[in-house]
């Protein structure tokens, strides 16, 4: 048996901040459908949940993460790493997830290796029920269309080999009382597959809601009953349907040319939220204006504070410095440099939009903000971005599975107040042929002591998996519009946009990153976060921007020679 310490004190703070921000119950039924059409409801993100929910992972980490400052807080044996080994009706089960509230699984994903590896069952009981509700072969239930076809089930990158791919599941799976996941293998040999045997990694996000909420249990009778919506919420998500259709709108122009310096800014009245943003960069560098011409929003006259968003504008749409395609839910950027955005950003008064060029060369910009109306009440919440770059961070020596050798956290974001995190993207220069993202994320919410979301590496976390540098930009809430980087000297942007599995808080979220590349490099890596506010400290106050300041292509040459 596995030492579980560390899935005790993770439920204990999960308990505390449960009992903390949750009470009562809600009229409201949360059940299949439901949950569906919240996924497509772009309004919803920007409104503080109803019913209200935690959420929380379970995964295949390594149980030797238990004290930070420890070498082997960045233990990386994070595979066939289970709750416990039960005996069912003859069969021998590894439990994933074993959980006692109401909830809702909202995000799957897992991804296998050794010899014949992923053909397991993989089973789902609700409500202490003996029998599962769901049963089959694992990529066929996540990836294979035993459930349901993509995007909702589905693999990322269509380039790679199938056994290779990440295999992610948003289709929810709400449960009244009580949800249990096992998988059975006879490949299995022992934790953390350190003697040989079948490696399962896996990540399940979950709702948990508060006691008394009215939760219909996932059947498959029920599933059934609600095909339609199904259907019609994976054509919408499929089609990217972005939500304007019936609204009455209206579009602000900021377009101009931008000396070194300088501002180009637009302010809009009303009690409003902005619905899209299209922005497109020339210059004679372009890669050099995508990192250095920044975009900046204030909503309700908070213009002598600092933004709500700032970001640089390359990095604000999931491309970071270089023009990569992609087609996200929130995000789209085209090959001729146009990048748009969907994100819902209310305000009750006016917001103020700022383009300033903080590069040495004029950059010419055109901009295009649509607004709606929006009835502002208790539960609105501003939209936020945060952006920061670690400029030749020094990755430390090659490193062991124990931890050894140097990796360290990376906090990409630290908010204070209440709201919900939807998201992040990260830019990463690598400068070695080694690859960057070993590290997991490690997630706080409302002041654990330990993570409640901690992860199996940073590919799994945003989707993909085995470091694979395949591009994908067919799927509604994940990209890798490039991984050139990944294994070799290069450019990769990674990005993960959050639907249901966005983590609300009440008090405080940390999201940290572990940087545990393979060898010593010297690399430069920017991540920018996504998150709404209901209320709270304006993390952008204390962001460094210096790296927008950054020539990318001496950076480039500067730190290749570093390594060598």
């Amino acid at each position: 048996m596995l030492d579980n310490n560390n899935i005790v004190k993770t439920k204990f703070y999960a308990i505390a901040t449960f009992i903390f921000i949750l009470f009562g119950c809600t009229s409201k039924t949360v059940g299949f459908e439901s949950l569906l059409l919240e996924m497509i409801d772009r309004e919803a993100m920007a409104s503080y949940p109803s019913p209200e929910y935690i959420c929380l992972q379970f995964s295949s980490y390594d149980r030797a993460t238990v004290t930070s400052g420890q070498p082997s807080w960045f233990a990386n044996w994070d595979r066939s790493m289970f709750i416990r080994i039960e005996e069912n009706s003859g069969r021998k089960e590894y439990v994933m997830m074993d959980t006692n509230k109401p909830g809702a699984i909202v995000r799957f994903w897992m991804t296998f290796a050794g010899e014949n590896c992923g053909k397991g069952t993989l089973r789902i009981y609700f409500d202490n029920d003996t029998i599962p509700a769901i049963e089959g072969g694992a990529m066929d239930i996540l990836s294979g269309g035993k459930l349901a076809g993509g995007p909702l089930c589905s693999s990322v990158s269509d380039s790679t080999k199938y056994e290779m791919r990440g295999h992610n599941m948003y289709l929810p799976l709400p449960y009244a009382r009580h949800c249990k996941v096992t998988y059975e293998s006879d490949n299995i040999q022992d934790p953390g597959a350190k003697t040989g045997g079948e490696s399962v990694y896996y990540n399940i996000n979950y709702r948990t809601y508060a006691a008394g909420t009215k939760i219909t249990t996932f059947t498959m009778d029920e599933m059934k009953y609600a095909a339609k919506t199904l259907d019609e919420v994976q054509a919408k998500l499929q089609n990217r349907d972005r939500g304007l259709t019936g609204l009455n709108t209206g579009t602000q122009l900021l377009s101009g040319k931008i000396a070194p310096g300088k501002t180009i800014a637009e302010t809009i009245t009303g009690e409003k939220a902005i619905r899209r943003v299209r922005i497109k960069i020339k210059a004679g560098n372009l890669e050099q204006a995508l990192r250095s011409t920044v975009l900046s929003i204030w909503f309700d006259e908070q213009e002598t504070t600092a933004p709500n968003v700032c970001s640089p504008v390359g990095d604000f749409f999931g491309t970071g410095y270089q023009v990569r395609f992609s087609n996200t839910w929130y995000t789209r950027v085209d090959n001729d440099g146009s990048m748009t955005a969907w994100w819902v950003m209310p305000f009750a008064r006016n917001c103020r939009i700022e383009l300033h060029n903080a590069g040495v060369q004029e950059v010419e910009a055109e901009a295009e903000i649509v607004t709606a109306s929006w009835k502002w009440d208790k539960r609105s919440m501003y939209f936020g971005a945060a952006w920061r770059q670690f400029t030749r961070l020094q990755t430390g020596e090659r490193k062991n599975n124990e931890g050894e050798g140097g990796p360290f956290d990376i906090n990409y974001a630290t908010l204070n107040g209440k709201g919900m995190y939807v998201g992040d993207a990260v830019t990463i220069f690598n400068t070695v042929d080694a690859w960057w993202g070993e590290g997991d994320e490690k997630i706080y919410v409302d002041g654990e002591k330990f993570p409640s979301h901690i992860g199996t590496g940073t590919e799994d976390y945003y989707g993909y998996a085995w470091c694979r540098p395949e591009k994908f930009a067919n799927h509604p809430f994940i990209a890798q519009p490039d991984g050139s980087g990944n294994f070799h000297s290069g450019y990769t942007v990674n990005a993960r946009f959050r639907t249901l599995d966005a983590i609300p808080f009440n008090t405080s979220l940390i999201m940290d990153m572990e940087m545990w590349h393979w060898v010593k490099a010297t690399v430069n890596l920017a991540p920018v976060t996504f998150f709404y506010m209901l209320k709270g400290k304006n993390p952008n106050e204390n962001i460094d921007m210096n790296g927008i300041k950054e020539p990318v292509a001496l950076v480039r040459a500067d730190i290749t020679t570093c390594n060598e």
